[in-house]
């Protein structure tokens, strides 16, 4: 119930964030109270706590504190949402992928087409392009890195937050920062977002929707994944990403248009010399079954 409170809290009116807000920051106290000192605790009106508790899928306050005292007695099991202990290999694995699926299908439907467009546009005017994350998703600007240093222009990464933010301090009107977390509430993301905007350069930020990095940025691409990562393991989000960068990645080269393609296709031939031949792999591949 926690989790899904936070998820719906952009979607609340001001009056059922303040409940919201109440119930988050002391969930046991809410679960023993009473709708009347719930509401004057919130100071709002009983009306908009029972409002509330249907808006979170219960049919009115005491059965939304029968469900929230479910959740917090049984706990968050700090691995994946959904998972129990008792999971069998095939039980888990299927829970993770159709959480993948469900996931991504999600996001597809949510993502505000304009945003991307803008986002694209903003990415090739770029004369630099820096992918800056902490923690998981410093894998996934890595990953952006390596798609974009084949678009023959300057692409900056690193995970060294002193670095990060020398980099925004350098900044310029035509450059573009990629700032990428789930939660959108990490402090460093935060400044590096307004130590760039000084400097009139873009800031996209891939993070959740009504988050304090949605708010400094430029443009907000933003993933509405109800993950907890204060609780779970990233998994989700990182793929939601992972899948957002490709889409810009995509979009880029479409955007740079055929001759651009050219070059792309050169890098691609230059990097072959660096594999097996199929068909030297598939002869390895035949002795060592004989």
């Amino acid at each position: 119930m926690l989790e899904q409170i936070k998820a719906q809290l952009p979607t609340l009116s001001k009056s059922e964030r303040k409940v919201a807000e109440q119930i988050l920051a002391a969930p046991q106290e809410a679960m023993h109270s009473s709708i009347a000192t719930l509401a004057r605790a919130a100071q709002v009106s009983e009306p908009t706590v029972n409002r509330f508790c249907h808006r979170m899928g219960t049919r009115g306050f005491p059965d939304f504190k029968l469900q929230l005292a479910q959740g917090l007695a049984k706990g968050p099991n700090w691995v994946s949402r959904g998972v129990e202990e008792n999971d069998s290999v095939e039980r888990y694995s299927q829970k993770i992928f159709d959480s993948a699926l469900a996931g991504l299908s999600r996001v597809s439907q949510q993502l505000d087409m304009a945003v991307i467009h803008q986002a694209v546009k903003a990415l090739t005017r770029a004369n630099k392009i820096a992918f800056f994350g902490l923690g998981a998703s410093a894998v996934v600007a890595h990953d952006a890195t390596n798609k974009f240093l084949r678009f023959n222009l300057p692409v900056i990464w690193s995970e060294d937050i002193v670095i990060q933010r020398m980099s925004c301090i350098n900044s310029g009107p035509n450059d573009v920062f990629v700032l990428i977390s789930h939660t959108g509430r990490t402090k460093n993301m935060i400044e590096l977002a307004r130590l760039a905007r000084v400097n009139a350069s873009t800031v996209l930020a891939i993070t959740s929707p009504g988050s304090p990095l949605a708010a400094e940025a430029t443009l907000a691409l933003t993933l509405d994944v109800p993950e907890d990562t204060d609780i779970y393991l990233p998994m989700v989000s990182r793929l939601a990403q992972l899948t957002l960068v490709d889409v810009l990645a995509t979009g880029f080269t479409l955007e740079r248009g055929a001759s651009f393609r050219e070059n792309l296709k050169r890098v691609k031939e230059a990097l072959r010399d660096s594999r097996l031949e199929k068909h030297v792999q598939q002869e390895i591949n035949a002795q060592q079954n004989n």
